[in-house]
């Protein structure tokens, strides 16, 4: 059987378009940040080791806010994404001014990572069913080779202040994922939604297609996949300095290529977050429900 399996959380965003550090943003009754309640339900569920993906400029805020209240309850580490985290001999490219995306987020914590692990953003709610999925599954699949994804329902997942973006799925009858692809100017039209493509035409929508959310299940055999798959992406980066190493891309190619398997696991749960700073009054009104259903306690923390 697998070891106990570990979570990376990825809280090296910048958050832009919330215009500040959404990560450390009070959204619960107590005080409680999103990555609180998502903390709690892992350590819940069975996840014994936390792996932080941080900004260097944020590490003494993000400590203080958030990971000393896990250091007595988990083995607690940091790993930092920055543009100067390159394989040796690599040099930042030209133009360059943000760190290089989800992928290379997970590839930073490479030398952290010795078991099965789960992958989840800092800033986005996925209810407890989605990390009793995973580590259901974490612990008992041993292929190396087949890796798993938490689907939510893409009405569930949207936003009513902007346009969001969300890698849709095509899914197999055996609940294997075909490919993930990612459209992103996505925008609810009534109980459906339209995406619109770079050339300004419009694809509709019926708001039941299966997206990710960036909740994944991977075995340590990801990583050197995502070494060889990052020398690569640099290659490209010369040429667009913009250019992003997307997780759900990278998953996708080995899907492809016929390297894994990746199962889909539904969750019937609502996902919700704070992509625009109008989201917050959402969350926090769907957090003080939970509460008052018993989910959570009024305190997280006590």
């Amino acid at each position: 059987m697998p070891d106990s399996p570990s979570l990376v959380v990825l809280a090296a965003g910048i958050g832009s378009r919330y215009g500040g550090l959404k990560q450390l943003d009070p959204v619960g009754p107590s005080g409680e940040v999103v990555i609180d309640y998502s903390l709690y339900d892992a350590l819940h569920v069975g996840f014994e080791k936390l792996i932080f993906v941080i900004r260097r400029d944020i590490e003494a805020d993000f400590r203080a806010a958030i990971g000393r209240r896990f250091e007595d309850k988990a083995d607690v580490h940091y790993v930092f994404q920055e543009l100067t985290s390159l394989p040796t001999g690599r040099e930042v490219p030209a133009n360059r001014q943000k760190p290089y995306g989800t992928g290379h987020a997970v590839l930073v914590a490479k030398d952290a990572i010795r078991e099965p692990f789960t992958v989840i953003n800092a800033d986005d709610f996925y209810g407890r069913r989605a990390y009793q999925l995973l580590h259901d599954h974490l612990i008992h699949e041993e292929e190396e080779d087949t890796y798993a994804l938490v689907a939510f329902a893409l009405r569930n997942t949207l936003s009513d202040f902007g346009s969001v973006a969300r890698g849709i799925c095509s899914v197999d009858e055996d609940h294997f994922l075909r490919s993930v692809v990612e459209m992103t100017a996505i925008t609810r039209d009534g109980d459906r939604a339209v995406n619109r493509m770079p050339d300004g035409s419009d694809v509709s929508l019926t708001g039941d297609e299966w997206v990710s959310m960036n909740m994944w299940g991977f075995a340590p055999s990801l990583i050197p996949r995502l070494e060889a798959g990052f020398e690569a992406f640099l290659e490209k980066c010369s040429e667009n300095p913009k250019l992003e190493y997307f997780l759900p891309a990278v998953v996708d190619a080995l899907v492809h290529s016929n390297t894994v398997r990746t199962r889909v696991l539904p969750s019937p749960d609502s996902w919700f977050g704070v992509t625009y700073q109008e989201d917050k009054p959402h969350v926090v009104q769907s957090i003080q429900q939970l509460v008052r259903a018993g989910i959570y306690p009024e305190s997280l923390w006590g």
